[in-house]
């Protein structure tokens, strides 16, 4: 896969933005390195996703009563996402005592959200954004090629049974942060999956956004 340094945006503006239109949906990029992601200042998309009991999680950005930290990951399968799911123990928690919603988002399809994690004591919000319905609104989505694909299937991972689709698709690991009026503050996209935002680093960038009258 390829490593793109470029492709890393971290940002964090708070003030002085304006409001731009919501940017179109976007399709498959054609490589981790070739998504474009959604950037500070624009307007965050509005989704719908599945919890594990496969009901809808709508997310509409233009009726938010929280701020929001959204983290999108591979799957399950992925044992640098499991990594990050276990050093974010540390601060998701405090984001939520803080005023924020924080949700996951993976193309593990519903019934594997929480079963395929290696760390089972998980209490977090995993959402199935199987389809990339998500992940393609935030402009994330790339297509694997076959030589990606089958790379995977050597290592026991097979996209087709983890999300339910012949999408050949995933996420590139990333995290944003979006204010109450529905406008993204914050951006970390790195197309090497091996690397992700740490704990520390995500609990400095959202604490400027945490809403008054709420635990410091």
């Amino acid at each position: 896969m390829t490593r793109n340094i470029f492709g890393v945006l971290a940002t964090l503006l708070l003030s002085g933005l304006g409001l731009p239109g919501t940017p179109a949906r976007a399709e498959l990029a054609a490589s981790a390195a070739a998504a474009v992601p959604l950037k500070v200042g624009d307007r965050a998309p509005d989704f719908v996703a599945l919890r594990a009991d496969g009901t809808p999680y709508r997310f509409e950005a233009g009726h938010l009563q929280h701020p929001y930290v959204l983290i999108f990951y591979r799957g399950g399968w992925c044992p640098y996402c499991n990594a990050q799911l276990a050093d974010l123990r540390h601060v998701e928690p405090k984001l939520r005592e803080n005023g924020f919603e924080v949700i996951f988002l993976s193309t593990d399809r519903p019934q594997l959200l929480y079963s395929s994690l290696k760390t089972r004591d998980i209490h977090y919000t995993l959402l199935s954004d199987r389809e990339l319905q998500a992940a393609r609104a935030f402009h994330i989505a790339y297509h694997l090629t076959d030589e990606e694909y089958s790379e995977e299937l050597k290592w026991g991972v097979d996209l087709e049974k983890t999300t339910g689709t012949a999408n050949h698709a995933l996420p590139v690991p990333s995290v944003f942060i979006i204010d109450m009026s529905g406008i993204v503050r914050f951006v970390y996209s790195n197309p090497d999956y091996t690397v992700r935002l740490g704990a520390d680093s995500l609990w400095k960038a959202a604490l400027p956004l945490k809403p008054p009258h709420t635990e410091h």
